[in-house]
């Protein structure tokens, strides 16, 4: 059985690493840690494809230890324990390395038993996740980590990896291969930042091809018919979800309909339609909110019908709504003004609801006021009267503050009218 492209081509050096300019760029932390041969425990967090193994090869080869890789999704405490075997042997001499893929999946007891190997010294430990560590890596052991972020590949990053990869199977397979017109730029930008996916979309247009003689010419179709499935990184419990709503939210917020276009259709692409729906009411409410009042029950009626009609026809009214948000007057009032209120609640600021407004007709013989005392605007002009309606201690408090969009203004006008204020 042959090993995937980039198995065979993997870097056996830094300087053959394409991407993470941050960290094994010249006089970078992990660089300096990596060629001073003095290697801590440490973790590495970022998406799959950008180097972590790699990297931890390099670090195996460089220090001589003895290199063993588990995946923690189907690696147990027996195999930890037969890791461990190994110190004070002659396979050991040089010191261990553990490479823990997926660490996130090892439960908090699997990873207490690394805790006291790694405090002692027995083995060196590179654990690597695709999630974030603060939160799925036990804090006792995390503290005695160094956390290094790979970051997502570039397009740009990707190419150089790619035609080592092609001159790799030009050696094996004894071909010629060329690119025609945008094909590599294309298998870069299709890999969605993932170099293992860029080499695997190489290698099978190859192999599609090698029957046609010793020239092969990588074209778009081809390349669009073994990525038909797209590129797009999506895990719906993962960071990617996160970041790829937040992204979503933040650019409607922004005003900005073609990032908010782009950021729902990664969403709806992966068909993780509640959260496009959700997300744009969010923004339709917080955002846009009283500066253009009458977009709540807009969007609304869009969700409604994107959910009647179900994907793919579901991309049309969300579309629609999500180029109206984007494009929309903002105003956080409401919002920041619900946010300080119930803050003051949290806070137990306040005191008795005024009697005035109380939903009782009845005082008892203690009272010093006696009646309801209510006044109903509805019996005034301009159906308003002045009285109190907060609590004592806050009567004076103001939650709501008009935004300065054309639409509060007109209300913060009308209620200075009505009150009688200049």
């Amino acid at each position: 059985m042959i090993s995937p492209l980039a198995d065979r081509v993997r870097p056996e050096s830094i300087d053959d690493l394409v991407g993470q300019p941050h960290l094994l760029g010249k006089n970078k932390a992990l660089r300096l840690l990596i060629e001073s041969g003095k290697i801590p425990n440490m973790v590495f967090y970022g998406p799959s494809g950008v180097g972590k193994t790699t990297v931890a090869n390099i670090i195996a080869k460089r220090s001589n230890m003895s290199l063993h890789r588990l995946n923690a999704t189907t690696a147990s405490t027996a195999d930890i324990r037969n890791v461990i075997s190994e110190v004070d042997t002659i396979a050991g001499i040089n010191g261990i390395l553990l490479y823990l893929d997926e660490i996130q999946y090892f439960n908090k007891r699997q990873q207490q038993t690394l805790l006291e190997h790694i405090e002692n010294g027995n083995i060196t430990l590179i654990a690597s996740t695709t999630e974030n560590p603060n939160f799925y890596v036990y804090n006792a052991l995390l503290s005695r980590l160094t956390v290094f972020e790979f970051k997502e590949l570039t397009p740009t990053e990707i190419v150089p990896a790619i035609l080592r990869a092609a001159g790799f199977l030009e050696q094996e397979r004894s071909v010629k291969i060329s690119f025609d017109g945008d094909a590599l730029k294309f298998i870069s930008e299709a890999s969605g930042g993932d170099v293992r996916r860029a080499l695997n979309i190489l290698e099978i247009c190859v192999l599609s091809e090698i029957s046609s003689g010793d020239k092969i010419v990588v074209t778009v179709d081809r390349i669009s018919e073994v990525s038909q499935l797209g590129a797009s990184r999506y895990d719906r419990s993962g960071d990617d979800h996160y970041d790829i709503i937040s992204a979503y939210q933040k650019s409607m917020r922004g005003s900005d309909p073609d990032a908010a276009l782009y950021y729902l259709a990664r969403l709806l692409e992966a068909g993780d339609l509640p959260s496009a729906c959700r997300r744009l009411l969010v923004c339709a409410n917080e955002d846009v909110g009283m500066a253009y009042p009458q977009i709540i029950s807009i969007v609304k009626s869009a969700v409604d019908s994107a959910l009647m009609l179900g994907l793919p026809e579901a991309r049309i009214p969300l579309a629609n709504a999500v180029v109206l948000v984007s494009t929309a007057p903002k105003s956080n009032s409401a919002y920041a003004a619900i946010n300080e209120a119930m803050k003051d609640v949290q806070d137990g600021k306040g005191g008795p609801i005024p009697r005035q407004l109380q939903n009782k007709h009845f005082d008892g013989e203690d009272a010093e006021i006696k009646g309801q005392n209510y006044l109903y605007p509805h019996d005034f002009p301009g159906h308003y009267v002045l009285q109190q309606y907060l609590p004592d201690p806050l009567k004076n408090k103001k939650y709501y503050l008009p935004g300065d969009n054309k639409s509060e203004q007109a209300f913060a006008e009308y209620m200075k009218k009505l009150k009688g204020k200049p």
